[in-house]
């Protein structure tokens, strides 16, 4: 009985919700002027700027060709750095700490600009008897640092909606 309640609650949740019109949406929050930009890098095909311009994409941002009246989002400076953490008894390395640091600015149509960044940082366990398996799973967690730093770079773009405003 407690099975069928429940069952009969989420699919009438689910109808109420689908019949009201809700939808989950990207980008709802990015400012109107900022929805439309010019992505400048010094490597247009660097995986950086790849990954900002896929999550641009997802929060429903049109991506243009530099033109007068659009605001520009530049990647300044990206570097990437690794620690030693910690290390096994023998002396070799066991835990890394990968660094991510994303430098950035957003230049509005007259010419204000407004400094962005975001950093990364995760650990990585080292362990050499399964070299190839750890650099595929390291690529993999830098792929992953750089979509959240994409994340972190759009997420401070929502937050320059009070300067936007008022240009």
């Amino acid at each position: 009985m407690l099975k069928q309640l429940k069952a009969l609650f989420i699919s009438t949740l689910f109808f109420a919700l689908s019949a009201c019109g809700l939808q989950f949406q990207h980008g709802g929050l990015i400012p109107p002027a900022l929805q439309t930009l010019t992505l400048e890098s010094s490597d247009p095909y660097s995986e950086m700027a790849i990954v900002l311009s896929k999550q641009l994409q997802l929060n429903n941002v049109k991506l243009v060709d530099a033109q007068h009246n659009v605001p520009v989002l530049r990647l300044n400076k990206i570097s990437t750095s690794d620690k030693v953490a910690s290390i096994f008894k023998h002396g070799r390395e066991a835990e890394k700490m990968l660094f991510l640091e994303v430098d950035a600015s957003v230049r509005l149509p007259n010419n204000r600009v407004f400094p962005i960044s975001a950093k990364v940082n995760r650990t990585f366990f080292d362990n050499s008897r399964a070299a190839l398996a750890k650099s595929a799973e390291k690529d993999v967690i830098w792929h992953d640092m750089r979509e959240q730093a994409a994340r972190q770079l759009i997420t401070k773009m929502v937050a320059l909606q009070h300067q936007v405003q008022h240009q």
